[in-house]
């Protein structure tokens, strides 16, 4: 007998995720930022599977796989946020083996499409540091680890936004210090 691979259309992958997660159609249609009858057209191959780059990536994160493996995606214009601090809850997720849709549940239902913005590169990690903490505590870091996250996301901010970092050590650590004390680092 040949072993023969048959490739498995967009439709299949979701309809075998969602089956294999035990995940209702209604909550990935929440983490994806659409209807839930979008969600049974997506699972139906008698009707065309989404071509829009947004909907792919999210429903590719959500997957953890990457949006390529959809043969519908078009690879986007728009650029991707390459933000370490993405990377670094991705690689915690990864080491805690935390899989994406138990990360996902872990959020209010109402959060969870900026999640998977978030962790798919067009939405930045949150500045405010109640946020951070929520997504620091799903991770299950202590407070240092979580406010070296935020140390790192408001310098990049304060620097995107014109502030030379060098030339105001002074008035950054100052901040820092008086940040510290208030969390209790």
């Amino acid at each position: 007998m040949k072993n023969q691979t048959k490739t498995k259309t967009s439709s299949q992958k979701v309809a075998d995720f969602l089956e294999n997660n035990s995940l209702h159609k209604k909550d990935f249609a929440e983490m994806i930022g659409v209807t839930l009858s979008y969600v049974y057209n997506l699972t139906d191959d008698a009707i065309p599977f989404s071509t829009r780059s947004t909907t792919l990536e999210r429903i590719a994160t959500v997957m953890d796989i990457e949006p390529e493996e959809f043969e519908e995606y078009k690879i986007p214009q728009e650029p991707i946020l390459q933000d370490e601090t993405i990377d670094l809850i991705k690689s915690v997720m990864r080491e805690k083996k935390i899989s994406v849709v138990n990360f996902l549940k872990s959020f209010p239902r109402k959060k969870r499409i900026e999640i998977v913005d978030m962790l798919r590169g067009t939405l930045p990690i949150p500045i405010d540091f109640k946020e951070l903490q929520t997504i620091g505590q799903v991770l299950n870091l202590d407070k240092n680890e979580i406010y070296n996250i935020w140390e790192d996301r408001l310098k990049q901010v304060l620097e995107a936004n014109g502030m030379n970092l060098s030339n105001n050590a002074a008035l950054v650590n100052s901040m820092l210090e008086c940040a510290q004390k208030f969390i209790d680092v």
